[in-house]
């Protein structure tokens, strides 16, 4: 056994565990992680908890709003991400005023509401068209861009689970909150809908993680590319050495017209 033999399974494990450690990264990235799951559960917090006091739309609306830019300008500071903080101002801008112009506290949760309405939907679809958005949202994070719809079928199974998984998860919360926001009022939706915000999206996360922890390693086309550029320019160096010096090239030529040569003295005879 030669010492490479013997460095193989520990490499193939090294890489293994560093696929399995970039995966874990890249969904709790994708998905916003606990300051994502802090930026979209206090605003709505703040509202029903002023509104529950006071019941004044206008000052809970407001409090709500102001929180939400402060977690952005506090990820700002730090110099996280501000997707997730810049999707959560405009859905609490948007049920501010929605809120204040129609004086009904239920359309604070209204744009959240239609936007989990309408993710769900989205998920479900991409799953029934056979492009589900997990992949498509992980693909790139994990340099595998779209490789497993064609290359990698285990994770394309993986991902499409995923993605169900999503779509009913979120379209049972909104299965839910529908008929509240019809028949209940403002307090009543708004601390179910506190209380539906994080154990459903830390559902999805754990069952996404489950099916590609199950699932083939991704496979890396950017690595792919890179080394395919490497081989290319390799082979334009070895070229243009050998037309730079004639004593190479000339064996060069030798060479190559010994082996046509030779394969044409293997040619059988053609028969008559």
């Amino acid at each position: 056994m030669t010492p490479d033999d013997k460095t193989t399974p520990t490499g193939h494990r090294s890489a293994a565990a560093d696929s399995r450690a970039a995966a874990d990264t890249a969904l709790l990235e994708a998905f916003g992680g606990v300051r994502g799951m802090v930026d979209t559960t206090v605003p709505g917090l703040v509202f029903v908890l002023l509104y529950t006091i006071n019941r004044d739309i206008h000052l809970a609306a407001i409090s709500a709003l102001g929180v939400t830019v402060l977690l952005a300008v506090a990820r700002l500071v730090r110099k996280e991400t501000l997707k997730h903080a810049f999707s959560g101002v405009f859905g609490v801008a948007f049920g501010t005023i929605f809120a204040m112009m129609s004086g009904d506290a239920k359309n604070f949760y209204l744009p959240g509401m239609l936007y989990t309405l309408g993710l769900a939907i989205a998920y479900i679809l991409s799953a029934i068209f056979r492009f589900p958005l997990i992949g498509v949202l992980l693909g790139p994070m994990l340099k595998e861009n779209l490789s497993w719809r064609t290359r990698n079928p285990g994770r394309f199974r993986a991902y499409t689970r995923s993605t169900w998984a999503w779509g009913l998860i979120l379209l049972a919360k909104s299965a839910v909150l529908f008929p509240l926001y019809w028949w209940g009022d403002a307090t009543q939706l708004g601390w179910v809908k506190v209380a539906l915000g994080i154990p459903p999206f830390l559902l999805c996360v754990y069952l996404t993680w489950i099916f590609l922890a199950k699932a083939p390693p991704p496979i890396d086309v950017i690595a792919e590319m890179e080394a395919e550029e490497k081989a290319e320019r390799e082979r334009k160096s070895q070229v243009g050495a050998a037309a730079a010096d004639p004593v190479l090239s000339e064996w060069t030529d030798q060479i190559v017209s010994e082996a046509r040569t030779e394969s044409a003295d293997r040619q059988p005879p053609p028969r008559h």
